[in-house]
């Protein structure tokens, strides 16, 4: 079956003829400077932000979404609301910071990092260790909205839950054929990717629009001031909560691993591999979809095409990290996803093992988590990679050097 954008249901049609006010995006053109000073008049917190790196990559972003992204009036509705909570909660980080100055002494012990391309295992291993007695994973709306930090009182129904679920699903009530591919909610377990959005130098801009100028500057900027707003948020978000050991989770982490490892030395690393013809075509299928919630038009080769130059780059790179010992030795275990898939319980005792977790702790049964493994290995949605200008003989060809390492 080829790939195709799935049916929006009428109010989508609707929406974007104006017919639904609630949906009206503000008139005029992205705009970084315009943007800034919007959300300093709206949160009267401060008279400016207190450094200005996201600026830089905030313009490149802005003047991308104007060129190439496309956005329907309904697109650019979503995307003005969600770049004012990303400047919002920026705002209020600064200010939180600066009334607790002694956050920025909190430490983020030992936490563990899967690592791995998309439909390797992921997912599955991010629930699992944090379901572990003593292990804490963060959910939708705590990455969506971190402050004030989370109280164990109201944890399970703190206002934001609501709020957040509003926009994690709105995506998902437009391109209907995104729940049937990846599900994701307010209360659900969340890529930590989000916590380096509101550096604004991240990969979510790049899965939601079509920016190939802002990929160009994200290829080659410093992403330490993205890993120290991971930082800083994983500090707010543990501030008044019992303590325990961070697992997260995305596939992000391997365009950065040094960058990663300095912000975090005293990490675990779980590194899933899978072929690469078996989870380019469902990537380039996710991504497809979720543009095609906001976008006029989505370019499902470029897509493909981008996904297959991303992952050959990282991953025949992390041959080299691994050869080189960036990756701590005594702290990384490599997971097959053709043995998770095989065996699921003897493959997760095993990285329990290696990082020091005890199997038994874990809330997830192995059965859920066997048959989580499968479903993964199936995948959802069908199409054919030559729908996103996939070859499998050229893909075998320039992932040679990580097959040889980690897949043959």
């Amino acid at each position: 079956m080829a790939w195709s954008v799935a049916p929006q249901a009428s109010w989508v049609a609707e929406a974007n003829r104006g017919e639904r006010p609630e949906f009206r995006p503000i008139p005029g053109p992205f705009n970084a400077a315009a943007l800034i000073e919007d959300a300093l008049e709206r949160s009267q917190i401060a008279d400016e932000f207190a450094d200005d790196d996201f600026v830089e990559p905030l313009g490149i972003f802005c003047q991308a979404l104007e060129e190439t992204a496309r956005l329907t009036p309904l697109g650019r509705w979503a995307t003005q609301r969600y770049l004012r909570r990303l400047l919002d909660v920026r705002l209020e980080l600064e200010a939180h910071e600066a009334a607790h100055p002694a956050l920025a002494d909190e430490a983020i012990v030992e936490p563990i990092f899967v690592i791995g391309p998309p439909r390797s295992g992921t997912t599955v291993l991010h629930r699992h260790l944090g379901a572990v007695a003593g292990h804490r994973v963060s959910r939708g709306w705590e990455f969506t909205r971190p402050l004030p930090p989370p109280d164990p009182e109201t944890y399970e129904h703190d206002p934001r839950i609501l709020k957040t679920a509003d926009e994690l699903e709105f995506p998902q009530a437009v391109a209907t054929g995104l729940r049937s591919i990846h599900t994701y909610s307010a209360q659900m377990p969340k890529e930590c990717l989000s916590a380096m959005s509101f550096a604004t130098r991240t990969e979510e801009f790049i899965s939601r629009y079509n920016v190939p100028s802002y990929v160009d500057w994200l290829r080659t900027c410093d992403m330490a001031p993205a890993y120290a707003m991971h930082r800083r948020v994983l500090r707010v978000l543990q501030q008044r909560m019992p303590p325990a050991r961070w697992v997260l989770k995305s596939p992000v982490h391997l365009q950065a691993v040094p960058t990663l490892v300095a912000t975090y030395p005293d990490a675990s690393f779980v590194v899933t591999h899978r072929e690469p013809a078996q989870f380019l075509a469902s990537v380039s299928s996710l991504v497809a979809t979720l543009r095609s919630a906001f976008s006029s038009s989505v370019d499902v080769v470029s897509i493909g095409r981008y996904h297959q130059s991303l992952y050959q780059r990282s991953l025949n790179t992390l041959v080299d990290h691994v050869d080189r010992n960036v990756l701590p030795p005594d702290r990384t275990v490599h997971v097959s996803f053709k043995d998770l898939v095989a065996d699921t319980p003897a493959t997760v005792a095993s990285i329990c093992e290696r990082i020091g977790v005890d199997p038994t702790a874990g809330r997830l049964s192995s059965n859920i988590v066997a048959k989580e493994v499968r479903e993964d290995a199936a995948g959802a949605h069908k199409y054919q990679p030559s729908d996103f200008g996939l070859d499998n003989t050229d893909i075998s060809r320039s992932f040679e050097r990580y097959r040889t390492r980690f897949i043959d």
